[in-house]
């Protein structure tokens, strides 16, 4: 596999813009720390030898059980300086449901051992979501995630996918998910308890001290464009988007007989600009309008005028300076929002 991630990395080398320089390396989907250092180094130098490094932060997503000292310390001889933990939940009950080899002991060590291996940069995932009779839980979660200070917390909502665990229990009538006015109310009180603890929600489901935001994430909402190599990797070379084949094994093959293993998914103007709204309205930054204006032209907002306004009056939208921003109410609905200002 890792040969095989080498080879597509000289494969690709022509895919972003022209003179690109590289300043995130981000390992990720799935388990990359189980790669040993070596393996991983591997990539690094391959990656060194094809593309203009000038690299900002260098990220690997971790499981906390994978986290002992001398795993740590060899992470940082080769230049990985943030760490992103699937924490997930600090309650053993839930961490069952989601079928992790944690348990919240090794959470805590994970973080406090980061910390003493010198890692400046970590963020913790959480999930919120899972259904109870409170929010007791979800409130325990926050309260002890926040006393950890990483730094940077990124929070998803709980979705029950088919053919996982979950999904198959929820086809059994074994386990019945929350409601959406039940999650909704915990990503308020996530939005609040970050505030508190003076966290940036700089995107959606992200938020970070005001010198902790991850700049791999940051850059994929202000529409930079990205190669992703491996089985099931997504790219973007800022005109259209493509992806890798899941497949592992004919990832590995089709590699081997000089083949790359991606699909293009073509991108008319249109859809373009759909997706820059999209992305760039789930951030603190918001949508810049003179580049709606640039591609679109002035009609855009006389044809938006009305709706800009109701969401305005709703205090789900608010304009400042050349920027379209939601509002801490607004970003409950980020998604309808965004698609209601699509073309």
């Amino acid at each position: 596999m890792v040969d095989a991630i080498t080879l597509e990395i000289e494969k690709r080398k022509e895919y972003l813009p022209k003179n690109s320089i590289i300043n995130t390396i981000y390992f990720g989907g799935g388990t990359p720390s189980l790669l040993s250092t070596k393996q991983l180094e591997q990539i690094l130098v391959a990656i060194s030898n094809h593309f203009i490094l000038d690299l900002e932060e260098l990220t690997i997503e971790t499981n906390p059980d994978d986290l002992k000292k001398e795993k740590l310390k060899e992470l940082r001889s080769i230049g990985i300086d943030r760490l992103s933990i699937g924490i997930q939940s600090f309650d053993a009950h839930i961490l069952k449901y989601y079928n992790r080899a944690h348990n919240a002991e090794e959470s805590l060590q994970a973080i406090d051992l980061a910390k003493n291996a010198g890692f400046e940069k970590l963020s913790i995932d959480l999930i919120y979501g899972f259904p109870s009779e409170s929010h007791q839980l979800w409130e325990k979660d926050l309260a002890i995630a926040i006393e950890q200070d990483p730094g940077h917390i990124s929070s998803y909502c709980l979705t029950v996918e088919p053919k996982t665990a979950l999904g198959n229990w929820a086809e059994k009538g074994k386990f019945k998910p929350a409601s959406e006015d039940f999650a909704a109310d915990q990503f308020e009180m996530l939005q609040e308890s970050m505030e508190k603890a003076n966290y940036i929600q700089y995107e959606i489901s992200n938020f970070g001290k005001s010198d902790q935001f991850a700049i791999h994430n940051k850059n994929y909402w202000l529409n930079i464009p990205y190669l992703g190599i491996g089985p099931s990797a997504h790219s973007y070379d800022g005109k259209e988007r493509g992806f890798n084949i899941a497949n592992n094994s004919k990832y590995i093959n089709a590699l081997k007989t000089e083949s790359i293993p991606f699909t293009v998914e073509p991108m008319s103007s249109e859809d373009l600009v759909n997706e820059y709204i999209l992305t760039s309205l789930r951030t603190i930054w918001g949508t810049d309008i003179e580049f709606l204006k640039n591609r679109l032209g002035d009609s855009y907002l006389t044809d938006k005028a009305n709706l800009l306004s109701q969401l305005q009056s709703e205090l789900l939208l608010e304009i400042k300076g050349n920027h379209f921003l939601l509002t801490k109410k607004g970003k409950l609905l980020a998604d309808s929002i965004a698609a209601s200002l699509f073309i």
